[in-house]
């Protein structure tokens, strides 16, 4: 490490010439200085400046699909080189374990956005969201969303306790957007998302100015934030609030977004008695929650809310399963299952909130206070005085309402047992904890999860039901998922983080846009009903990716339909469901005037129709989308089929794209029979 913690700002790596004030930044385990933090000087207006604009101009120039190509890069750069990654989360207290947790996570962020990008989002930089909305009888006035990014820089502000997992996830939905990142990372495991970053910039990959980081404080930095940045915070509810006060989020429209501490709960169900598999479960994850990055997780279990009648059962298996799965000491030591707090402050804030609990009416069942014993570096075992080690540590509250169990939270391997009678009780003490990111239900019967989870959804950003039809593949309580919402209401911080492509969301804005098919087509690269078609000289199934047009068309001829027609089709596939074969029930039926088409033939004509069966550009027929069937149709009515060229997405690793079709079925009447889109693959040359 070098002796000042550097920065990458404005395409440099940074550091300060003769700062007055810096910051030491130690190992957890040893106490030992590994370097020293200052932005003294440095120019956080200017670092903006460069996200808003060369930043952006990098990202604009890239499509959705570029841009996700490129964070599977960004995995693959990672993965090459994260065992210098392991080698210095070590010294931030984390285990193999946990270091798993936090850089393997966070590559794996980058790789399921990179995927969900691909197969979620257009190859343009433009996303529509929902469908039309017609405005006018004739047509020719439509409304639609859209998402477009925001022209300003998200500001990312980092937790101590996952400084790799904590950067991807918010950087990974952010630069999908299009939205160039300034990320700080909390002090004291800092050097850790630097390590991260360096990778990045080395592999020359990275756009200009898309991701710089700021190590260490950043004094004035919310006076430099205007319309069209967003800051996403995780830490403390209380400096969440803080900022949150800012003038440049009350009145100078900065979106804000947070994720902060929660006293969140695991209910053990009133089946899940001692001996079931949701009882054993239920033990596991609690200590796994207790000691995994030593309960330095904003998911962490705080609340171990159970049956009275089992509550002496849950400590006994609490306590016997700690002394048999946990060696707490340096993660450098062979064997080492929990390392040390993040640092000795953090050390001491968690001492001191046990003792605020503990004056509460908390008593300490598992575990203790006093100075543990530790596996050192070199195996020994013994007192290590400049570490920030904490046993795990139960306290059991005789009054579940306690004020104090339900608002106070120490952030490290803590947890407190409540005892609940009934259902709605243990519902009750859920809310609580004033909203959660996320609580889970051990129970293996349905009528109790179902009450529970409605009664306390509204509290949480996130449930899971464990039973032992899970137990195995559960990822865990305390695991936030790419494709899952992370975040909660209330104490929580009331923000959404990952989601999937709802992430991508929180970086773009949703506009409403009013106007003809042909304006929102060009807008939007979606053709419309109503916009101009072309047929061209050739079938548009001739035609390569390269070639085809938005609004390429084939109108096809008409063929008559006839009670032959209906009659094997019916015995062919076997449907013969009473519309299509028995003339009294079906004119019975409200529906229908008497014996009609079965709707699955009217699609495979229209596939007849329209296709042009020799071989060419179109690879493989894939799928149809938002089938309706709108008008029956009778013996003896003819049907055409209109097939337009809807959307065109070509793919960025494959000499192919897919090409979504707009297909209209009408009868002879001009009547819309039926309307859904066909999806095919079709090759770029």
């Amino acid at each position: 490490m070098t002796d000042y913690l550097p920065s990458y700002v404005r395409g440099e790596w940074w550091t300060p010439s003769s700062p007055d004030r810096a910051t030491d930044v130690r190992d957890s385990s040893t106490g030992e200085v590994i370097t020293r933090v200052s932005t003294e000087e440095l120019d956080l207006a200017g670092a903006l400046d460069y996200a808003r604009t060369t930043g952006h101009a990098a990202l604009a120039a890239l499509t959705f699909h570029q841009r996700a190509v490129l964070l599977k890069q960004f995995a693959l750069a990672l993965t090459e080189r994260k065992d210098e990654l392991y080698a210095l989360s070590a010294r931030t207290g984390a285990t193999k374990t946990d270091s798993w947790v936090d850089i393997d996570g966070g590559i794996g962020v980058l790789f399921s956005y990179s995927g969900k990008g691909r197969r979620e989002l257009p190859n343009g930089t433009v996303h529509i969201d929902g469908p039309v909305e017609p405005l006018s009888k004739d047509g020719s006035f439509l409304g639609r969303h859209i998402y477009t990014t925001l022209p300003g820089v998200a500001v990312q502000i980092n937790a101590f306790n996952f400084p790799v997992w904590g950067s991807l996830e918010k950087f990974a939905p952010a630069f999908l957007a299009g939205m160039p990142t300034l990320v700080k990372p909390a002090t004291p495991t800092g050097y850790l998302a630097e390590a991260m970053v360096r990778i990045l910039v080395e592999s020359g990959l990275l756009p200009d100015g898309s991701l710089q980081l700021v190590s260490g404080s950043v004094p004035g930095l919310f006076e430099n934030l205007r319309l069209g940045d967003l800051v996403g915070f995780t830490g403390s509810a209380s400096t969440a609030e803080s900022l949150k006060a800012h003038p440049a989020v009350q009145t100078g429209g900065v979106r804000f977004t947070a994720e902060t501490d929660s006293i969140n709960a695991s209910v053990l169900g009133t089946d899940a008695a001692e001996g079931t598999p949701e009882f054993d479960a239920y033990v596991r994850q609690l200590v796994t929650e207790m000691t995994t990055k030593a309960g330095q997780k904003c998911t962490a279990i705080r609340r171990a809310i159970v049956p009275t009648a089992s509550a002496d059962a849950v400590v006994a298996a609490v306590r016997a399963r700690i002394a048999e799965k946990t060696v707490l000491g340096d993660p450098r030591a062979e064997g080492v299952t929990m390392g040390p707090l993040a640092s000795l402050a953090q050390r001491d804030e968690v001492l001191r909130r046990i003792r605020e609990l503990q004056e509460a009416g908390g008593e300490i069942v598992v575990g203790s206070t006093d100075t543990p014993e530790v596996r050192l570096a070199d195996g020994s075992t013994g007192p290590a005085s400049n570490g920030a080690f904490v046993s795990p540590v139960l306290l059991r509250f005789a009054d579940p309402q306690t004020d104090a169990v339900h608002s106070v939270e120490a952030f490290g391997p803590v947890s407190s047992l409540l005892t609940y009678g009934t259902t709605a009780e243990a519902a009750a003490l859920v809310a609580r904890g004033g909203g959660s990111l996320v609580t889970s239900i051990a129970t293996h019967d349905p009528a109790q999860a179902v009450e529970l989870a409605g009664r306390i959804a509204p509290f949480n950003g996130r449930m899971l039901l464990l039973d032992r039809d899970d137990a195995r593949s559960s990822t865990g309580h305390g695991s936030p998922l790419p494709n899952l919402v992370h975040g909660g209401p209330g104490r929580a911080g009331g923000g959404e983080e990952l989601g999937g492509i709802r992430a991508v969301h929180h970086h773009m804005q949703r506009t409403a846009v009013q106007g003809s098919p042909e304006m929102l087509t060009a807008l939007t690269g979606v053709w419309h009903a109503g916009a101009a078609t072309s047929s061209g000289d050739r079938h548009p199934f001739r035609k390569s990716l390269a070639e085809l047009r938005v609004g390429d068309q084939i109108a096809s001829g008409s063929r008559e339909v006839t009670l032959d027609d209906i009659e094997t089709f019916a015995h062919f596939t076997g449907d013969t469901f009473y519309a299509h074969m028995d003339e009294e029930a079906a004119a019975a039926n409200p529906f229908f005037p008497g014996r009609v088409a079965h709707g699955y033939l009217l699609v495979s004509w229209a596939a007849g129709l329209f296709v042009d069966p020799a071989p060419g550009p179109v690879l493989a027929n894939y799928g149809l989308e938002h089938l309706r069937f709108l008008t029956p149709v009778s013996p003896g009515d003819d049907i055409r089929v209109e097939l337009t060229a809807k959307q065109i997405t070509p793919r960025e690793t494959d000499e192919y794209g897919e090409v979504r079709w707009d297909a209209v079925i009408r009868n002879q009447k001009d009547e819309t029979v039926a309307t859904y889109d066909v999806l095919t693959l079709v090759s770029k040359s």
